[in-house]
């Protein structure tokens, strides 16, 4: 019923690549989260960047219905009309992404209580906290929201603890973490409406997405026993996670970009701005992180100085993510059984690159920046799938 352990690294080896003891079916359900992970990301990109992040402005309901109203008549008695309108054709984007997000979340608590059968008290553990934070969502919707989120932090504490207190062997540790990453995401999704898209809140939700789309890909992986190993793993686990950090800072800035409408600040020049190598700029009031509760955000509340500046500091950060992973990918390439992974990042690099120019010169068509979103998503799932396996060779 188990998989045991397969790793026969040296004793010196850092062994983070063997294959952990968990149940038989545990990586055909954590690739099934995969993929959907990558879906929610790639619809949830589709769902901001069609202007539809507010069509449903309570949560978790839409106009008081668990799916979505199918005409105006159908929401006017609802006391959110009274906050926005109804408007048929976003409605339902905004509440099947929901949907998709909350099966993504049932999914990654099976995996959790798979992952914690072996410790003691684990399952209870798991339960418990996932009990708490399930209690607060009644408790929100009745208006007890002092109360609700009481019952979420709860629950987000114990599975903190337990995480701690774990060790890896069997991926408890992994997998409880992505549990509590999965909730704190579902706060961030109720914040993003309920504060009108204020920006720290849709750049935080961003980054967690790809957070347990990278969480998942990694408990995947290590699931399914499939090492690779070379020469240098060590050194090479360094630069992967080098790359790693510099793809998730560029990612933490386009939300920025995206958050504050952003991406057409410099009109349709590039490589230039407005026509100017260094157009006039605002970078202390384009990174203000916190502005307060009550405004609505939508369009952007930041004058032309300040979103130039922040989307100066994306293409300079794009730049410096291009240089490290066209060496990285140089690097693998030259890497005997890595060529192949070296060439499909050589491949994603240049596509995003080109996506990311296209968004600027065509006036950010929708198909382009969702796609730009994706393959965002695929560079982090080829780096850390591969620093997942990587490992040294045996003796």
């Amino acid at each position: 019923m188990k998989n045991a352990s397969m790793s026969n690294d040296t004793p010196d080896a850092k062994p983070v690549a063997h294959k952990p003891t968990v149940y038989r079916h545990f990586h055909r359900i954590a690739w099934l989260a995969v993929v959907l992970a990558l879906c929610v990301i790639v619809f949830g990109a589709f769902v901001r960047l069609s202007d539809a992040g507010l069509s449903c402005p309570d949560w978790p309901t839409c106009y008081g219905r668990a799916t979505w109203p199918q005409a105006v008549s159908d929401a006017d008695d609802h006391v959110a009309s009274a906050i926005r309108p109804f408007e048929t054709h976003k409605a339902w984007r905004e509440q099947v992404h929901r949907h998709a997000a909350a099966v993504l979340g049932a999914l990654v608590l099976v995996l959790a209580l798979l992952a914690a059968r072996r410790r003691r008290f684990g399952i209870a553990q798991i339960l418990l906290a996932s009990g708490l934070i399930a209690l607060g969502i009644p408790l929100y919707m009745r208006g007890m929201h002092d109360t609700a989120v009481a019952c979420a932090v709860m629950g987000e504490l114990i599975l903190l603890i337990s995480a701690l207190r774990w060790s890896n062997d069997d991926l408890s540790r992994a997998a409880a973490f992505t549990l509590m990453l999965i909730v704190f995401q579902a706060l961030l999704g109720m914040w993003t409406v309920t504060w009108l898209l204020k920006p720290i809140v849709v750049m935080g939700h961003l980054l967690g997405g790809m957070t347990t789309f990278s969480m998942l890909t990694w408990m995947a992986w290590r699931a399914t026993g499939s090492p690779v190993r070379i020469a240098g793993a060590n050194a090479m686990r360094w630069w992967l996670i080098g790359a790693v950090c510099v793809v998730g800072i560029q990612i933490a800035l386009g939300g920025w970009v995206s958050a504050n409408y952003a991406a057409l600040a410099c009109g349709n020049d590039f490589p230039t701005c407005v026509g100017q190598w260094i157009p006039p700029h605002d970078f202390k009031e384009g990174f203000v992180l916190w502005r307060g509760v009550g405004a609505d955000y939508e369009g952007g509340v930041l004058d032309g100085a300040s979103r130039i500046a922040i989307q100066l500091a994306h293409r300079m950060m794009a730049l410096v993510v291009f240089l490290y992973l066209l060496w990285m990918s140089l690097k693998l390439i030259r890497t005997p059984g890595l060529w192949l992974t070296g060439v499909v990042l050589a491949v994603l690099l240049l596509a995003q690159v080109g996506l990311g120019i296209a968004n600027v010169m065509l006036g950010l068509p929708l198909w382009t920046a969702v796609m730009h979103n994706g393959v965002a998503a695929l560079l982090l799932f080829l780096l850390v799938g591969l620093l997942a396996r990587l490992c040294r060779p045996t003796v």
